[in-house]
């Protein structure tokens, strides 16, 4: 087992941390799902004393998930690990996360303790932990600038209390991969007990060096890697579990470690992160992005068609990347329907299946080729949403070159049916305008982004749009897709709203968590 690297996950935690990335239970449970089918060691399914969601979200992934350990994250208080673990009681291999800061930094301005006082903290919290289990993992918050002597005695006497995973994170992405690599190769030759736990490391992207800082540590002694699907995170994101996983299955010349990550789930896995939070993968990002696999200069062109391997270390197909294809049209049936939306890794009720199949068949005859993508966007966009306190029945725009932009809708709001009519200075403010109108929850809500993307090539391309709310310190997105770019805007714009409804109050005062 010396060269197993186990990937821990924490797009459910970490990546919800992202502005505007908060998901509900049902989106959890379909990205856990996912997770499962990808093949990760553990699934950090979040924050169970943040606050009511998060603990039901937890409990639910810990209820379902049997083939992957699933971790809740705790503060070194007896109160928070009561509450991980009543919600993680159920799961196959349920794991306590424990942490606390330890740096200079974090001691002095944030935590208001000495270093005796932290390491006392963390002994009683990891002994208290494991008297529900032997599957803890202890987090030293900042480690990244946390003095080494006390980091090194710290770690020793919390193994020694029952830790059995020791995280070291970067947590505010600021070390090179040379001096964390040798923060990794000290612990490993300076904590005597070191050998009865596995060592740890979680990333951040601050300075772009997450995804490397956690190679370099793999080289000098760790064997777990927490990351994300995407890199999504606070700030600017986490090392990315696609980065990780095909740079340790492509240089294994340098780099002779493995883990058991299902590859050709990669692309699935991303995609559905990246609608469900509504946060879209740059075209350049590496594995993952639109441009990963594309060869537009001539000569690379003409490599890659005399043998791929001049320009592609990886193929396509080993992180589950097809070519783009028809699929089904409009005289396809229902069976068929389903298979397809099996292979993208969509298994639906049959009232969500009828609904979605409605929809497909009402898309069908607009648009004359249907590709995977828009039966990705179709499902999302009708099936898999928020509970719906707002719900869009019916739209209409009027405008032209020297006309006010002007917008009437019909919607159901909290089962009673309504009207409304606005106008702006264009079409799409115009629908938002008559939306706001008639949703009191809208009142005081600012509109941080609005974006819109064809999914497919040609004129009758569905159209893609995300929108980011903000009420206060809350803020949401929204997706929307339509091959009517104004009815896409809506959806979204709607989308958004019941997600401000629905997310949650965190009842902890937000810090900064590994």
């Amino acid at each position: 087992m010396a060269d197993r690297v186990f990937i821990f996950d924490t797009t459910l935690r970490d990546g919800e941390q992202s502005p505007g990335a908060s998901m509900n239970m049902d989106e959890k449970l379909r990205i856990a799902r996912q997770l499962e089918s990808l093949k990760v060691d553990i699934i950090e399914a979040g924050f169970p004393i943040a606050s009511v969601g998060d603990f039901e979200a937890v409990r639910a992934v810990a209820a379902e998930i049997k083939e992957c350990s699933v971790a809740g994250l705790c503060r070194a208080k007896f109160k928070d690990i009561d509450r991980a673990w009543e919600a993680l009681s159920q799961a196959a291999d349920p794991r306590l996360h424990i942490f606390l800061a330890t740096s200079p930094i974090h001691m002095r301005h944030k935590l208001n303790m000495t270093p005796d006082q932290v390491l006392e903290a963390a002994v009683a919290a990891v002994a208290y932990g494991a008297k529900h289990t032997a599957n803890i993992e202890w987090s030293a918050e900042d480690a990244g600038r946390t003095d080494m002597d006390f980091l090194c005695r710290i770690v020793e006497a919390v193994i020694d209390a029952g830790a059995r995973t020791i995280n070291i994170p970067d947590t505010v992405g600021y070390t090179l991969p040379n001096e964390f690599g040798e923060r990794i190769n000290m612990l490993m030759n300076r904590v005597p007990n070191i050998d009865k736990a596995i060592v740890s490391v979680h990333c951040h992207n601050d300075l772009g060096l997450a995804v490397a800082n956690s190679l370099a540590a793999i080289k000098s002694g760790a064997r777990q890697v927490e990351c994300t699907i995407n890199g999504i995170g606070e700030r600017a994101g986490n090392a990315s579990l696609e980065e990780v996983v095909m740079t340790l299955n492509t240089r294994r010349d340098i780099m002779p470690y493995h883990c058991r990550v299902l590859t050709t789930e990669i692309i699935n896995t991303s995609r559905l992160v990246a609608n469900i939070t509504g946060i879209d993968i740059q075209l350049n990002k590496a594995i993952v992005g639109a441009n990963a696999f594309a060869h537009e200069a001539g000569i690379h062109q003409d490599g890659v068609l005399k043998e791929a391997t001049t320009y592609e270390i990886m193929t396509p197909e080993s992180v589950g990347l097809t070519a783009n294809r028809i699929v089904l049209g409009k005289h396809s049936g229902r069976h068929a329907f389903r298979d397809r939306l099996a292979t993208l890794g969509y298994t639906l009720s049959e009232d969500d299946l009828n609904r979605a199949f409605s929809r497909f068949k009402d898309l069908a005859d607009k648009k004359q080729d249907l590709f995977d993508e828009d039966l990705s966007a179709l499902v999302e966009d009708e099936v898999i949403r928020t509970t719906e306190h707002f719900k869009l029945l019916r739209i209409h725009v009027a405008s032209g070159t020297k006309d006010t932009p002007v917008a009437a809708v019909e919607m159901e709001i909290r089962g009673e049916h309504v009207q409304g009519a606005g106008w702006g200075t264009g079409t799409v403010d115009a629908a938002f305008k008559s939306i706001a109108a008639i949703i009191p929850e809208a009142r005081g809500v600012t509109l941080d982004l609005y974006r819109v993307e064809a999914i497919t090539g040609g004129t009758d391309a569905q159209a893609k749009v995300v929108v980011r709310l903000t009420n206060g310190e809350q803020s949401v997105q929204g997706l929307g897709a339509h091959n009517d770019v104004i009815e896409a805007s809506a959806r979204a714009y709607v989308h958004a709203l019941n997600r401000l409804v629905q997310k949650n109050n965190r009842s902890v005062d937000q810090q900064e968590v590994v």
